[in-house]
């Protein structure tokens, strides 16, 4: 597989903040789901947000693109290069103009992202000739740009599938399709939300082949939201946990993946070790399931779920690290029993 090794790049004077998001919080009603969610992303950095369902991943992606319920109420800050406004209580018509330009997403369900009555080229035609703005590209151009992008993300035939209806491609196909449509701007953030769960291994690899050189050939930022490990050990650099809503552990990957600090950091890494139930072991699970929202416990949300919680941590436990890209919020980390 020729997706790129997930390695830190070392930093530079040219490395830019592309997406910097402080303390957002979304209640939807009396539910409060997502709590204080802080991280950012340079350019050309690949960042994977992992997490139970019910974690709050879909949603921290729903709120970069401003597409949470009208009656959702938010607040705090996402700043986004070359947007000289917050996204946060941005109007409609704002956010409109940058989704697609700025931002691009790549949903789980190619079927759900596409419009099963127009033809595909025409629906990367579509978004190329929104953001073109007056005297930009004439429909004529935006078909054959169509057509270009159709054949830099692999599909065999680009004119022919251009003129196909969804339901004539593959769901490799599709999501190649939908691949395209949120690459044909050229956005500074490429968010990715499972976008390859329903595909067979081989039509995986090959698809996050194509979305690890196409924001890499960009210079883009990647925000990769995933259950699959493996994914963000090849793909990403750095890595955010999520639990109850929050971030509860971040830093580089190798480093997470190497030595996990928080307690249900290392319970999604134990239940992922395919090696110990092929020797003959049990698969370690983690007790009980995530917590509807709006029914977590006070203090350190995991604590209902972890067998080293003690009565310290009815307290919220305080983000241990040198920022929010790096470090954790755990009262009782793994390895401090190796420390002490």
């Amino acid at each position: 597989m020729s997706v790129l090794a997930a390695e830190t790049r070392p930093k530079d004077a040219s490395t830019s903040r592309v997406l910097d998001v402080q303390g957002l919080d979304v209640r939807l009603g009396r539910f409060h789901l997502l709590h204080d969610v802080t991280f950012s992303i340079d350019r050309g950095e690949r960042v994977g947000l992992i997490g139970e369902s019910g974690s709050g991943k879909s949603l921290t992606s729903l709120a970069l693109l401003g597409l949470l319920p009208d009656d959702a109420h938010v607040s705090g800050s996402i700043r986004l290069a070359g947007v000289g406004h917050d996204l946060v209580g941005a109007r409609e018509r704002d956010l409109a103009a940058i989704r697609g330009r700025d931002v691009a997403m790549v949903f789980q369900e190619p079927m759900t992202a596409l419009n099963p009555t127009m033809r595909v080229g025409d629906q990367v035609a579509e978004v190329i000739t929104i953001h073109a703005g007056r005297g930009g590209r004439d429909k004529r151009a935006a078909r054959a740009r169509a057509v270009e992008l159709l054949d830099q993300v692999g599909l065999p035939d680009p004119g022919d599938a251009a003129r196909a209806y969804p339901h004539q491609l593959s769901g490799g196909q599709r999501q190649r399709v939908v691949v395209a449509i949120a690459l044909a701007n050229d956005p500074s953030l490429l968010v990715c939300d499972e976008p390859t769960t329903a595909l067979d291994v081989t039509v995986q690899a090959r698809v996050l082949d194509l979305i690890v050189r196409g924001v890499s050939a960009r210079d883009a930022a990647l925000l990769f939201i995933t259950h699959d490990l493996s994914v963000v050990a090849t793909v990403c650099e750095r890595v955010l946990v999520m639990y109850g809503g929050r971030v509860v552990e971040a830093g580089p990957v190798t480093e997470v993946f190497r030595r996990p600090r928080h307690r249900y950091t290392q319970g999604l890494l134990a239940a992922s070790d395919l090696d110990s139930a092929a020797a003959g072991g049990r698969l370690p699970t983690i007790r009980g399931t995530v917590p509807s929202a709006g029914t977590f416990p006070d203090g350190c949300v995991f604590r209902s779920r972890c067998d080293h919680a003690t009565e310290v941590c009815a307290t919220e436990p305080a983000w241990a690290g040198p920022d929010p890209g790096n470090g954790f919020a755990c009262h009782h980390p793994a390895g401090a029993e190796r420390a002490s």
